[in-house]
């Protein structure tokens, strides 16, 4: 055995052995525990960073642990390779997005092998390769055959920028997620998805979820947003013309002062004709930021469309506002405003000048709406036949007389809204339909799947080359002409399924029913929180059309979900001579001088500028505050990089970038090397003989065996890898000490290394399958067990108890570990201590905490 640890040797060598015997190929096996790991696929951008890293190391031990469970254990990997980042990259360096893309592959499927990932790599996918998204189409025809797809012209959020249509999620503070652009409001024919009509569903189903984080699980009720109110129709004074309002709080009909429609709405539209301020104030909203966070912040502006409404219960005429804060797309597009109830309404209403009529006051107090609006549920008064009603009976009594008038009804409403899928742009799964000479439109018949998207394209940076190519769009259909959709599919429909095609990825069909079945749900989900209302939503909702096409038997795609934090780095940055921000990598910045916490006071970068340190932030591009997985792995080894990750922070907190805490994993790793080899260069060892333990030798082995079972279940059950890490670590600390000189010495050490080197398996897979053959074991690490945890050994013969005077330590003693309370005080009393500062005192109380303190009183 080699004495130094030499972690570029040892690494090459063992990823090459798992490359030669395919350790990590699995196939179905009915005889075995299946387990399937997966983290979320990465995007092929290039280079891997350090929140990859994070995301699969955590994943790499999760299944290699689960291996050495004596599981079939599943870890595919694969790649989200359509979208707009390979567009823009392809026109910025004069080539096709398919080139750039799977260099980028190439590239990053070595920086995988090199951290000692153990994929299944005959499973791998490029979701841009037409074997994906042919079945992707197929899937998608087969939606629309169900009556879960259709086209309709809508207002989208328009990115001009990437010219690409933007999901409301993907628009944060008013500008496109990707670059920051501000949105706009745009009119464009679009294919939906019916995900609504599984919003019931996937609202319920949450509660299936029991391993997945709350705060997930929150954010999607909150997302599908269930409520339960009344629809009812107003009418139009002096026209035969109605519309409809859906209101949560039907005890407050009688309080309507006014109704606010959307700037789209048909009748602001009709009202604008001969409204020159209503037409200008149309063109205003529709370039409009209409994310909820701006629609909550944003100054509530109206204009008055000269119409009024009749109220469906009392005939009142009020007045028809088109405002702001109404969206065509959400609900109706019509609200019941009652500014005497509701914060907006009444935030309008004084601005505008209109009335505020209260209808609901508190049951033991007199209504006060001379600052804000009263917007719990209390009695209603002023309310006519429903005065002294509190809120569920007004709720029955409203809906049961609107419904009697044919002017109402009771209504489920979801938030959540049907997922348009159409992209603009390019590099994506072409929409498997076309459109017949006579404007008919027809999904592409299954024999003429995949509509495969050219790949030796030229990027102009302005259309995308199947919208400007005029003949790839021209096909036949049933010996018709017809004309393909140009408009390609959002890249959230490849990650939707991509975990179930993992399981039977060369088959001639979207799925193998019988390999889904057998792997699937997903044991083990990893991935960021900030998926939690789109591809985790999408995910749900793909499983459950994939279950009722009849491709798999479960109901949801994953049991346990662990969202990972993000990664943090320093920042440096200087200004240039034209006052702009100059970021500088920390890999190129001097500390000069730190406070006496260690924070940093003065830092300067290799050309002298003195630069400005903002804290810990993201790494990201931007701030130039990545650290190159590479360059890491080529100083210190991919084994101290995955000990750092693991060991840094707990999994789904933030972890801080610190080199000096890379160097310390480092060095834990060459200590363990060190102490290993000092234990094989004396030779081989005998045979433990547990029986004949010493004292100290029995108290080592109780550490070593309480030290197995808290690594397992900080692994298993807790999902604290730090902690575990600690754990072993505190065990080496307690073995290096350890003496060596006889034979029982030498045969505990061997067990104990033995079993260390299988806890460490999981984190450091390199060194640990090295130093088990060293160890001289005759099986691979991969083919053996978990260690378990000798019950025997658990059992403590003595106990360490803490003897207090007056809450002071005054001595310590050692018992058997089931002596009585009267033994306990009996050797307690007669320590030195304890008799000098109860001499000649009376004892008032003793108190005994079994097997840890004895505490004596005395004045």
């Amino acid at each position: 055995m080699q004495e130094q640890y030499q972690p570029s040797e040892i690494e090459a060598k063992v990823q090459q052995h798992w490359q030669d015997t395919k350790t990590f190929e699995v196939t179905e096996d009915e005889n075995k525990e299946k387990f399937y790991c997966l983290s979320m696929f990465p995007y092929p951008s290039g280079r891997l960073h350090m929140g990859h890293v994070r995301n699969y190391t955590i994943g790499d031990v999760v299944a290699r642990y689960q291996r050495l469970q004596g599981k079939n254990v599943l870890q595919p990997i694969g790649w989200d390779s359509f979208g707009l980042p390979a567009e823009n990259a392809a026109i910025k360096n004069n080539t096709a997005p398919a080139p750039w893309t799977y260099e980028n592959i190439d590239y990053m499927k070595n920086q995988l092998k090199m951290l000692g990932f153990g994929y299944d790599w005959s499973r791998e996918i490029a979701t841009c390769t037409p074997e994906y998204y042919r079945w992707e189409q197929w899937f998608f025809t087969k939606l629309y055959e169900k009556g879960l797809v259709y086209k309709k012209t809508a207002s989208v959020n328009w990115c001009p920028n990437d010219e690409t249509v933007l999901a409301n999620e993907q628009v944060i503070d008013g500008c496109c997620w990707r670059c920051d652009t501000t949105v706009e409001q745009k009119e464009i024919p679009q294919w939906f998805i019916k995900i609504t009509e599984y919003a019931d569903e996937l609202l319920k189903d949450i509660d299936q979820l029991d391993e997945w984080p709350e705060q997930v699980k929150t954010m999607q009720r909150n997302w599908i947003g269930r409520s339960e109110g009344i629809e009812m129709t107003f009418g139009v004074v002096d026209s035969e013309e109605t519309f409809d309002i859906y209101t949560t709080r039907p005890d407050t009909v009688m309080g309507v002062t006014y109704v606010a429609i959307a700037a789209g709405h048909p009748l602001a539209e009709k009202a604008a004709a001969n409204n020159p301020e209503l037409t200008d104030f149309i063109e205003e909203c529709k370039n409009a930021d209409t994310t909820e966070a701006a629609l909550a912040a944003m100054e509530k502006k109206g204009v008055a469309t000269g119409l009024y409404a009749t109220h469906p219960i009392s005939g009142k005429q009020v007045p028809i506002w088109a405002a702001n804060f109404v969206l065509m797309n959400y609900g109706t597009g019509a609200v019941m405003s009652v500014p005497a109830h509701d914060q907006r309404d009444y935030e309008f209403a004084t601005k505008y000048g209109l009335a505020i009529e209260g209808v609901i006051k508190p049951e033991d107090s007199e209504l006060d709406i001379s600052e804000e609006a009263y917007t719990e549920k209390g009695v209603l008064f002023n309310s006519a036949e429903f005065d002294g009603l509190t809120f569920q009976a007004a709720f029955d009594a409203i809906d049961a007389k609107l419904t009697s008038e044919g002017k109402g009804k009771r209504q489920v409403n979801f938030r959540l809204r049907d997922w348009g899928v159409s992209r603009q742009r390019y590099w994506g799964a072409p929409i498997p339909m076309v459109t017949l000479a006579d404007g008919t439109v027809v999904p592409t018949p299954e024999d003429q799947l995949p509509v495969i998207l050219p790949e030796d394209v030229v990027m102009d940076g302005i259309q995308s080359p199947i919208k400007a190519d005029k003949e790839w769009a021209k096909t036949q259909v049933n010996g018709q002409e017809a004309f393909r959709e140009t408009d390609t599919f959002d890249t959230f429909m490849e990650s939707s399924w991509y975990y179930a095609r993992y399981c039977s990825p060369h088959a001639d069909e979207m799925l193998d029913p019988a390999k889904a079945n057998y792997w699937l749900p997903v044991d083990q989900y990893i991935g960021g929180i900030e998926h939690a209302c789109m591809h985790l939503l999408y995910f749900r909702f793909f499983h459950k059309l994939l279950r009722d096409i009849g491709l798999v038997n479960s109901d949801e795609p994953a049991k346990r979900l662990l969202t990972q934090g993000m990664v943090l780095a320093d920042a440096f940055y200087y200004n240039n001579e034209k006052g702009a921000r100059v970021w500088v990598a920390p890999s190129d910045v001097t500390v000069q001088e730190t406070d006496e916490k260690g924070r940093i006071l003065k830092a300067v970068d290799s050309e002298g500028h003195e630069l400005v340190y903002t804290g810990m932030s993201k790494m990201s591009k931007s701030k130039n505050n990545g650290i190159d997985p590479q360059e890491m792995v080529d100083k210190y080894g991919a084994d101290t990089v995955r000990l750092f990750m693991m060991f840094a922070a707990p999994p789904e907190l933030t972890l801080e970038w610190q080199e000096s805490s890379v160097e310390g994993a480092h060095r834990f790793i060459k200590r363990l090397w060190k102490v290993a080899h000092d234990h094989v260069a004396k030779g081989a060892t005998a045979q433990l003989d547990v029986k004949s333990l010493d004292a100290k030798q029995k108290e080592l082995r109780r550490e070593l065996h309480k030290t197995i079972v808290k690594v397992g279940d900080d692994i298993e059950r807790r999902q604290m890898f730090n902690t575990a890490i600690a754990s072993v670590m505190e065990l080496m600390n307690r073995l290096q000490k350890a003496p060596t000189e006889t034979q029982q010495d030498r045969a505990l050490m061997q067990e104990a290394l033995s079993s260390v080197v299988r806890l460490l398996y999981p984190i450091i897979p390199h060194t640990s399958f090295s130093l088990w053959n060293e160890l001289g074991n005759p099986e691979n690490i991969e083919d053996v067990r978990w260690p378990e945890a000798d019950q025997s050994a658990l059992v403590e013969e003595s106990k360490l108890i803490i003897v207090q005077v007056n809450g002071k330590l005054r001595a310590k003693i050692t018992v058997p570990a089931d002596a009585t309370k009267e033994v306990v005080e009996e050797q307690g009393f007669a320590e030195e201590g304890v008799i000098k500062h109860t001499e000649g005192k009376t004892v008032r109380k003793v108190i005994y905490v079994p097997g840890k303190l004895l505490n004596i009183v005395a004045n």
